[in-house]
């Protein structure tokens, strides 16, 4: 298992659930094709989970 996670936002968050707004903003994530590094521990790849269909992960 990889160290960080790059993760991009791909879909756009108008209409979503609060709690995937939230999420997603969590993350770190406000763009569209905005991508972030963050550390692989449990807690990001449950926020992961929640908005999966949101974003895009790549291990780095």
């Amino acid at each position: 298992m990889a160290n960080k996670l790059e993760i991009t936002l791909t879909r756009s968050t108008i209409g979503r659930l609060e709690k995937q707004r939230k999420t997603v903003a969590a993350l770190g994530l406000r763009k569209i094709r905005q991508s972030v590094v963050l550390e692989d521990n449990p807690t990001v790849r449950g926020m992961i989970n929640r908005v999966s269909h949101l974003v895009s992960v790549k291990e780095v």
